[in-house]
């Protein structure tokens, strides 16, 4: 006995609907980046710290081997 969700791919319907793309509304063109894919100011200054940090820890220990190395 079959009910309706013993289907094979032979029984679906073969009648198919066409597309016609006139049908479906366009989406507005963007120009430009919107307020949502920007990353909060806060989020973009604390990444500008941590950066501006960590060079000047890199660059502080660059200068500690450099004049440990000078012996």
């Amino acid at each position: 006995m079959k009910d309706a969700n013993d289907m094979s791919a032979a029984d679906a319907p073969t009648d198919t609907p066409t597309h016609d793309p006139a049908d479906t509304p366009t989406p507005n063109a963007r120009t430009g980046p919107r307020e949502e894919d920007r990353a909060p100011m806060t989020f973009t200054v604390r990444v500008f710290i941590y950066l501006v940090g960590v060079h000047f820890i890199a660059g502080f220990l660059f200068l500690l081997f450099y004049v440990a190395g000078a012996k």
